[in-house]
Formats: structure tokens, sequence, C-alpha cells
């Protein structure tokens, strides 16, 4: 894997980019965000490592400007900001995965490897497609009825997991470990956000609902019956 590690702290730089190339991955690093975004947007990698606190630019701004940019190589948030919000800042910036510093290189190895893994089976199928709305992954495209439908890159997450699971029930766990990769429930209504934003943008000027609630259980993707 070719992996950009954007970290200020030059000891923990070194100790994670020589651990990522003893382990066979070609690592490169950053000190400060204005040079990561440049490398980020002008390179392609398979996975980010990205401090928080950066010089010049920080994680977050650094990750939204990729996500703008269309940029959707997998991102793992290194941080010593650990409480809740601070996680749930970073994957609502467009991260996909958040770890805690102090920590081990086996988990922090065993993450990247998790991102990479993902990315490469979501890539399987680039065309997804439920009655009259597509999603073109590659493209980062949505349209229905042939209108295009601009997405945030979290609703985009959404509706895409939504798509591969099409005519299922997609419960809240599901979605928080999938769409946000969290394995607890931080006791927000960020799903319940996210999922009504969604709506609103391709269910609302159009006849036929596609986006259901299932009561209790949670959401589903499909034509009405």
């Amino acid at each position: 894997m070719r992996l950009l590690v954007i970290e200020d702290d030059p000891k923990t730089a070194e100790f994670i980019v020589k651990g990522l190339q003893e382990a066979g991955h070609n690592a490169e690093s950053s000190s400060d965000g204005k040079d990561g975004l440049f490398m980020a947007l002008e390179q392609d990698f398979d996975v980010l490592v990205v401090d928080r606190m950066l010089p010049e630019l920080d994680g977050l701004s650094l990750v939204r400007s990729l996500r703008a940019a269309g940029k959707t190589a997998p991102v793992l948030f290194l941080s010593a900001l650990a409480e809740v919000n601070d996680k749930v800042d970073g994957l609502r910036a467009g991260g996909d995965d958040y770890l805690a510093k102090p920590f081990a290189f086996s988990e922090l190895l065993a993450r990247i490897e998790v991102l990479a893994r993902r990315a490469d089976s979501s890539a399987a199928d680039t065309q997804l497609r439920i009655a009259d709305l597509e999603m073109d992954t590659v493209r980062r495209k949505v349209s229905r009825a042939g209108k295009r439908i601009d997405l945030q890159p979290r609703e985009f997450r959404l509706l895409e997991y939504l798509l591969r699971h099409a005519g299922q029930v997609v419960t809240r766990t599901m979605l928080l470990e999938n769409v946000w990769d969290y394995h607890f429930d931080p006791q927000t209504n960020v799903i319940d956000v996210h999922v009504s934003r969604l709506r609103g943008k391709i269910d609302k000027e159009f006849d036929q609902p596609l986006l259901h609630t299932v009561r209790g259980a949670g959401y589903s993707l499909r034509e009405a019956d």
C-alpha cells in the first residue's frame, strides 16, 4: 500500500513511517497541514493517517478540503483529542476512522489494513442503482430521474451503503459501524440528522419515496410496495 502520514511530531511520524515500511508498505510523511494537503491532492494514496492538531492547516480542515476536491482515499485520524465529541467531529469532517493517542502500532496497522480492504471492496461495483436513483462511485455523482443530486461526503457514504444493501433493513448499529466506523453508540442524533437530510435530497421532489423508516428496526432503501 501507498500511505501518507501527516503528523507534526517528528518522533511520532518517524515511528509510524518506519513501522509501516517494515510491514512492507510505501509510507511517506508530511509535518504540516498545507504540505500534507498538497501531497494528498497531487498524488494517489491508499490510506491517509492525519493528526488533528497540525501547523498551517488543522486536520479537520485538511480532510474537508480533500473531500470537497473529490478525493476519496480513506482517512484515519490519529489524535490526542480523544473525547467522544472529538471523534464525532473527525468523522463528520470526512474521516473514516479515529484512533486516540497514545496508541499501539499493531492496532494502527490493523485499522489501516481494514480501511484499505474496505476501499478495495467498495470499488468492485462502481455503478449502483435502484428505480431511477443512480450513483457513480468513481465520479462521485448521484442523480435521480436524470437530475443531479449534490451530497456532502457523509451523505454520499450513507447513500452508498444503503444502495449496496437495497431492499434490506439497515439497523442503526450497522450504520454506526459501517458509515461512521463507530463500535459504540455515541448517544447522539447524528444518524437521524443525516438520514433526514438525505431523504430531503433524494425523495422530496419526487413522487415515489425510496428511503423508508422501518419503525423499531432502522431504514430501508427500496421501491414502495
